[in-house]
């Protein structure tokens, strides 16, 4: 017994420390971005380096979890683990810009598999009270990589060079991948052998690279020759997938609840991730550019992940309903981008800070809810097909929110100033109600199933 929570334990700080690799490897290289487009002369091309790695990441998620299922969680950690060392060692090694958005991209490939394989991994390995209380920390994770991302990405670039970012991965990859080795599972002997749809796998990064790119790259969002052609890709392949792919069971659509909660998780994506790009504008408009205040009403939307993750994982242990808990993580969002959307006309600060950390609530909320009711309803032999699915729901949402909220300022107001930014968490706030009303409501004695086998 000792043996088996101790490898737990082990698997436990593999996949925490993977997380928080990839989490970061996604945002430290935001504040570095001038230094490395002067170095490498690379002009507006540079907005690829976030863009290629912020694609893979997103379009690798249902691949990654469904090789998990099909080879095993060590395996599938190792070739994510992999991917990202290498992806990390041709950035720091690249001479032109070219050549670093191509390991960009390949470095995203592993932390979309990192994230996805971390939360397949950990529904295998703990039942669902465990992982209520485990998702305090899966939450801090983001919250360190998001806050102290950036800033810290900074640091090491004015201190040892930008290619320093990436080199100082490695060793900590090597440590991530020798406690993954040491505690994950491989592939279970009762669970039948399959293949990976290539095919399927292929149409799939067509039509999510046609529609990230949509979403990313604002040259291409706005041309009258790439957007239709690209909008055209992205419909084909992904009509193509939808009728042939056997990447994702469709048993998983079988069960109504995941159906509602990939919904409302989409919606969430929107609403939630799309806003990201603008809570800064909204900010700056709140504090009148005053940077000091801009930085504290930053840390209240992140003390409002971090606290309300605190008492999900004391609350939910007593009253363990995920549904119940996503509907409350909808609404809070929904009330907190309403309290932002009327703050930035009206100038309220103490609008705006509530509004933020409402907000930041319920993001930790509805990510959390609706991880552990997929983990808990998932069959073991497709957990990670599972997991995939939402974290690719999640994530998509959030790239066309940011571009179809975007293009609705734009075209209400024609810009970001105070006007548009209200259109846009104002749509974003209804898009949380209509979260909302997706959200699943019948609870099953199934929600609560999770078993570590």
């Amino acid at each position: 017994m000792h043996a088996v929570k101790g490898s737990r334990s082990l698997a436990f700080a593999g996949v925490l420390l993977g997380m928080l690799l990839a989490q970061l490897d996604l945002t430290v290289v935001v504040t570095a971005l001038p230094m490395i487009g002067a170095e490498l002369d690379a002009g507006p091309a540079v907005a690829g380096i976030t863009a290629a790695s912020l694609l893979t990441a997103t379009v690798s998620t249902p691949i990654h979890g469904r090789f998990g299922d099909l080879y095993g969680r060590k395996m599938a950690f190792v070739l994510a683990v992999g991917l990202l060392a290498v992806g990390s060692a041709w950035c720091a090694l690249a001479t032109d810009i070219g050549s670093l958005v191509a390991g960009r991209a390949v470095q995203g490939a592993g932390a979309g598999g990192l994230i996805v394989g971390a939360m397949a991994a950990l529904g295998e390995l703990f039942d669902r009270t465990e992982l209520i209380r485990r998702q305090g920390w899966q939450v801090a994770v983001g919250a360190v990589a998001s806050l102290a991302g950036p800033p810290a990405g900074g640091l090491v670039a004015d201190t040892f060079g930008w290619r320093w970012l990436f080199w100082f991965t490695l060793p900590v990859a090597a440590v991530a991948l020798a406690l993954g080795l040491a505690g994950l599972p491989g592939r279970r002997a009762d669970r039948p052998a399959g293949r990976l749809d290539l095919r399927g796998s292929a149409l799939l990064v067509v039509a999510g690279t046609a529609a990230t790119a949509l979403g990313t790259v604002p040259a291409l969002a706005r041309s009258p020759l790439w957007t239709p052609v690209l909008v055209v890709v992205a419909v084909a392949a992904g009509f193509a997938f939808a009728r042939t792919q056997t990447l994702i069971p469709r048993t998983i659509f079988a069960d109504a609840v995941v159906v509602r909660s990939v919904l409302a998780t989409t919606l969430a994506g929107v609403a939630l991730y799309g806003t990201f790009t603008f809570v800064s504008l909204a900010i700056t408009l709140g504090v009148r550019g005053d940077p000091g205040a801009a930085g504290l009403l930053l840390l209240a939307m992140t003390g409002g992940s971090l606290l309300v993750s605190s008492c999900f994982a004391v609350l939910a242990r007593r009253w363990p309903r995920m549904t119940a808990w996503g509907r409350w993580g909808c609404l809070t969002g929904a009330v907190g981008l309403a309290l932002i959307a009327v703050s930035v006309p009206l100038g309220g600060v103490v609008l705006l800070t509530v509004g933020l950390v409402l907000t930041g609530g319920s993001f930790m909320l509805v990510v959390s809810a609706y991880t552990v009711l997929a983990q808990g309803r998932a069959a073991p032999g497709e957990m990670g097909a599972t997991m995939g699915v939402f974290t690719f729901a999640r994530q998509a949402g959030g790239v066309a929110g940011t571009t179809l909220l975007g293009w609705l300022a734009l075209l209400v107001t024609g810009g970001f100033e105070a006007a548009g930014l209200t259109v846009v968490f104002g749509a974003a706030a209804l898009a949380m109600v209509v979260a909302l009303t997706c959200s699943p409501r019948v609870v099953t004695t199934g929600e609560v199933v999770s078993s570590p086998s």
